[in-house]
Order: structure tokens, then C-alpha cells, then sequence
């Protein structure tokens, strides 16, 4: 077992090794060492996975609308806030979009602040994840694109607006849209990287005032991240939906 994994990864290695190894080996993915399949971000966005449907299993039994609870009025309040930053983001009919913008955030958020919990690690902080959740993104917003406009006009855009400039904006366009996935990987795992590090290295030396401090840094953090993450979201979304003059 490697030295650095958590002891809910061990437990997996330990009782679901071979369910991990069959999966993985359906799919083609190289296992490095079968009697340890599981890895510290598989098993941490797993449980972010169990944790984000208890919760909204908890809150849907709970929805009220004459005494909502703090746990319904915490999610209305983000609720609000992404159709707040959907319409300065400048998306076409942005409710039709609204619950991939807000499943990005939420999946982000937890992600992030699991890491706080002693023992366990934000999953954002392996690029694979964020990679994932990038190509998630990018996938999205081309196909939503196509859907709104059709094959043919969507793609008519990364021409440009003149015929002759075509030849230049072309491979300008294409470059521009695979740099996106790209850039959303490396902002969320370098960010969230550095934080983890941070406040593990700090929580190392002191168990005190200075952890505290750096426990809250990462919690800004986090939430700063989840939205820079939708917001992109959104902004990629809005031009490729939009309808041009």
C-alpha cells in the first residue's frame, strides 16, 4: 500500500481490490499494482459523490416554504447567486443550463473542502480530476452550441465574421477552444495543490492559532476556485448558445 494513502483508501485497497481491478481492466486502464487499485482521489471524490446525495437527500425531505430550515435556505442562496452570475455572465435563456452551472459548483465546492477534514485530501488537488471536470465543461458547451445553432452555423463561427479572414481565424479559434480544458485543469489543481500543501505543512508544525488561520485561507480558497470554475463555465457556455449580429 502506498505510504501516502488515506485510511479509507487503504480499507478500499483492502476489501474491494478486486471489484476495483475487474472495472479497470473492463475499461482498459493500466493498473500499476492490482492489490492496490484504489487511489487517494478515486476514493475521496467517491465519497464526495455519497456525501453531495445524502445531503440533497436530506434537504429534498425538508423543502418548505413557509419555515424553510438553514440547510434549504443555504442552497437557495446559491441557488440565487449562480442565476445572479448566469445573467451578468450574458447566457442566452441561462435557465436551461442552470443545473449543469450549478452541479459544476456544488461537485467543485465539496470537493475542495474535504480536504479540511484531517485525514482526508481534496481530490481537486490530482490533475486527473480536474481534467475530468474540464473535459466535462468542454463537451458541454460545444454540444449545447451545435444544438442551439446546428452543426453547420456552429461551426461556421470559428471562421470569423469575413470570409477572407477564415484561413487565420480558423486554427486561431481551434487552438483558443482546446487551450480552454486546459487552463480550467491547471487553475483548479495548482490552486488547490498549493493550498493542501499550505495547510499540511502548517498543521505539521502548530495545531493552534496558525492552522486555524490557514484552514480558513483554504476554505476561501476553495469557494473562490468552485466559482472561478462555474463562472468560466458559464462564460464558455453564453458564447457558444449566443446568437450573433
Amino acid at each position: 500500500m502506498p505510504e501516502h494513502a488515506t485510511w479509507l483508501t487503504a480499507l478500499f485497497n483492502q476489501f474491494l481490490a478486486a471489484p476495483a481491478d475487474a472495472l479497470l481492466q473492463a475499461v482498459h486502464w493500466r493498473i500499476v499494482d492490482p492489490a492496490h487499485p484504489w487511489t487517494n482521489w478515486m476514493v475521496m471524490e467517491l465519497l464526495v459523490v455519497v456525501i453531495t446525495m445524502i445531503t440533497f437527500a436530506i434537504l429534498r425531505t425538508r423543502l418548505s416554504v413557509d419555515n424553510p430550515g438553514k440547510l434549504q435556505q443555504t442552497f437557495e442562496l446559491i441557488h440565487t447567486f449562480l442565476v445572479d452570475q448566469t445573467a451578468e455572465a450574458d447566457v442566452p435563456h441561462g435557465g436551461k443550463y442552470l443545473a449543469f452551472f450549478g452541479t459544476i459548483f456544488i461537485f467543485v465546492l465539496f470537493m475542495n473542502l474535504i480536504g479540511i477534514i484531517p485525514t482526508f485530501e481534496a481530490p481537486t488537488m490530482y490533475p486527473m480530476v480536474p481534467a475530468g471536470l474540464a473535459l466535462a465543461v468542454f463537451f458541454y458547451y460545444n454540444w449545447m452550441g451545435m444544438r442551439e445553432h446546428g452543426l453547420g452555423k456552429y461551426l461556421a463561427h470559428f471562421a470569423g465574421p469575413m470570409p477572407l479572414l477564415a484561413p487565420l481565424m480558423i486554427p486561431i479559434e481551434i487552438i483558443s477552444h482546446l487551450a480552454r480544458p486546459l487552463s480550467l485543469t491547471i487553475r483548479l489543481f495548482a490552486n488547490m495543490f498549493a493550498g493542501e500543501k499550505v495547510t499540511a505543512a502548517f498543521l505539521a508544525l502548530t495545531y493552534f492559532i496558525l492552522p486555524a488561520a490557514f484552514m480558513g485561507l483554504h476554505v476561501f480558497v476553495s469557494l473562490l476556485q468552485a466559482y472561478i470554475f462555474a463562472l468560466l463555465a458559464m462564460i464558455y457556455v453564453g458564447g457558444a448558445v449566443a446568437h450573433e449580429h
